[in-house]
């Protein structure tokens, strides 16, 4: 099976500091976090204010489809139960 991003939920960790959100690839569910550098990083408009829960989670919907292609990209080189992606996984 392939990944499929079906549940459109996404949290905040704040122990992570990153925005968490889950793939399936059939009866299995993979958990991916990105962490809040990356999503400034793509984002212009999070750089210029003040940093929020709110704003990373607006942030990360705006940007849904560009971070699950790397979470595709991410999870096709090695199949793991969980990823981190960072600023350096949006080149």
């Amino acid at each position: 099976m392939a990944l499929a991003f079906l549940n459109l939920s996404r949290s905040f960790d704040p122990a992570r500091n990153a925005v968490r959100f889950v793939g399936h690839d059939g009866m299995f569910q993979v958990l991916f976090f990105i962490e809040v550098g990356a999503l400034a990083k793509s984002d212009a408009a999070l750089q210029r204010t003040e940093p929020s829960v709110t704003r990373w989670l607006s942030s990360f919907d705006a940007l849904r489809n560009s971070i699950q292609e790397v979470a595709h990209k991410a999870y096709s080189y090695r199949r793991r139960a969980f990823y981190t992606l960072t600023a350096a996984d949006f080149r």
